[in-house]
């Protein structure tokens, strides 16, 4: 499989792409904020956003990606200011009491969302260049925690708790993946884990979520809504679907139908087999993501394809388990498929760099996975 991991991956993207825009078109229509005299207003700003997309992914999967490495202190810089300027008062914005946005000039981009491509940029630099002491806890722990920690406090700042947990939990997997100790993992899990458990208990709204998650029957015309309409979407989609275009809950009564609840409007007009299909293309990302990070060529692109894998797969299965009420809400697009340049733009990027780690990979047609040694594996990883 290993071999065939590149066109695997640019299938499943394609797929879900693709489904991305067909649902766009039966959803988008619906929404508040679309403008009577273009119903597909969001529709053809999705395209140029796909567009856009496309070239991003190529470009990341011409260079060589050891440039990112040269530039990793730019691009966190580059991040740092653009988080900053969140709270900026006429250039950030601020929605349903969360300051995400940034817009200058008509021009609105989630600075949160480059967060995670650049939080696995100085990761996998970090410990590839500091491999020999991932175990101490000064540059095995403290030194990149504080480094990223910087990013995930101004995330935390803009009340994207949802990114957050990805940023954290894509921190976590590469240091587990770099060698920090084992230790200094668990004592971070918990001052993590405490810090998240006082900011849900300070805001009130993040509390209303969890409540209405824990108690859904009570919440259903408030906070719940959301979450109980999607439960209702997949249960009359049932395995057939009702039909392209034919479902009803996004007439208004599902509120972000096209962008972080669209999972259940697959369901609901595609039925069960599309979703399953769905899951199964993230699957596929994944598996063929990791595929080709452990045949990288070195340490570092080992460690940034298991990072653009971590965010691009973490980010799908809390969306999913969100619309499928198995989560609290955490108000997060589904990769590819929910309408938005930001996250779009990012995903593409981490897929061009996974193409650019084949390219320059040792995956050849007659050397597989198990091609590689054990001792190989252990010293990249």
């Amino acid at each position: 499989m290993s071999k065939w991991s590149a066109q695997i991956l640019i299938a499943a993207v394609v797929s879900l792409l693709g489904v991305g825009v067909i649902m766009l078109v039966s959803t988008s229509v619906f929404g508040i904020d679309v403008p009577s005299e273009d119903v597909y207003y969001d529709v053809k700003r999705q395209v140029v956003w796909l567009v856009l997309g496309g070239l991003v992914c190529t470009l990341m999967a011409s260079i060589d990606y050891h440039l990112l490495q040269k530039l990793v202190w730019l691009i966190y810089g580059a991040c740092l200011v653009l988080l900053a300027m969140c709270f900026v008062p006429g250039i950030g914005h601020t929605l349903n009491g969360e300051s995400r946005w940034i817009g200058i000039g008509g021009f609105n981009f989630q600075p949160s969302e480059l967060a995670k491509l650049t939080i696995a940029i100085v990761m996998a630099h970090w410990f590839s260049t500091h491999f020999d002491e991932s175990k101490p806890i000064t540059r095995g722990f403290l030194v990149p925690g504080v480094i990223a920690g910087v990013i995930a406090a101004l995330v935390l700042f803009e009340v994207d708790l949802g990114t957050t947990v990805i940023l954290s939990a894509v921190v976590f997997i590469l240091m587990f993946v770099g060698g920090t100790n084992w230790k200094y993992l668990t004592l971070s899990c918990v001052l993590v884990g405490g810090a998240f458990a006082m900011m849900m208990v300070q805001r009130a709204d993040k509390m209303e979520r969890l409540t209405a998650f824990l108690h859904p029957d009570l919440h259903r015309s408030g906070v719940g809504l959301q979450q109980y309409m999607a439960l209702m979407a997949l249960g009359s989609g049932g395995v057939e679907g009702m039909g392209l275009g034919s479902g009803r809950l996004k007439m208004l009564y599902m509120p972000f139908a096209h962008t972080d609840f669209i999972f259940p409007m697959i369901g609901e007009e595609l039925g069960l087999r599309v979703t399953l299909a769905v899951v199964f293309a993230f699957l596929l990302i994944t598996v063929a993501g990791l595929m080709i990070a452990f045949h990288a060529r070195d340490r570092f692109g080992t460690l940034l394809g298991v990072g653009v894998v971590s965010f691009i797969s973490l980010q799908a299965v809390l969306n999913i388990g969100v619309t499928t009420s198995i989560l609290p809400n955490t108000g997060l697009p589904l990769p590819f498929i929910s309408y938005g340049g930001s996250a779009l733009m990012t995903v593409m990027a981490g897929i061009g760099i996974l193409l650019n780690i084949f390219r320059q990979g040792d995956i050849s047609g007659k050397e597989g996975f198990k091609g590689l040694s054990k001792r190989r594996i252990t010293a990249r990883i």
